[in-house]
């Protein structure tokens, strides 16, 4: 099993406050002869007669020396994240759950600012310490 990001638990009882449930943790992708393991899915209910919003979130701590480095990797997860779930549960959406000090900083450079706008990845922002969604970004 692979190693759970540093704030994982910090961003399940965010999402747990906002009324997400989580289903899976971790939501467990099959594609052709690959298993991708995504933090977490989870769902919630809209309303009583209609269906369920249903999302999967990659977490990611932005804690090395590299936050260039640190988003290659989160940047090529989310993209192959994207591809299976597209193929396997359209329904879903994914979001990459940010720390709100790398949002604040690195988030904000240009290079960030057009990978995210031209990939258009969903963010969750996240507080480590207060464990709270403090922004979703779509």
């Amino acid at each position: 099993m692979s190693a759970r990001d540093l704030f994982h638990e910090a961003v399940k009882k965010a999402l747990h406050k906002e009324n997400w449930i989580v289903t899976d943790d971790p939501l467990q992708i099959e594609f052709e002869e690959v298993t991708l393991k995504i933090d977490l899915g989870a769902e919630r209910l809209i309303a009583a007669e209609r269906e369920g919003e249903k999302i999967a979130v990659e977490i990611k701590s932005f804690a090395s020396n590299s936050a260039v480095s640190d988003f290659h990797t989160a940047l090529g997860q989310f993209l192959n994240y994207q591809i299976a779930l597209e193929e396997n549960e359209p329904e879903r959406q994914l979001y990459l759950a940010v720390p709100i000090d790398a949002y604040e900083t690195f988030f904000q450079t240009k290079l960030a600012q057009i990978a995210v706008r031209r990939h258009q990845l969903k963010l969750i922002i996240y507080d480590p310490i207060m464990e709270v969604i403090v922004k979703w970004t779509n």
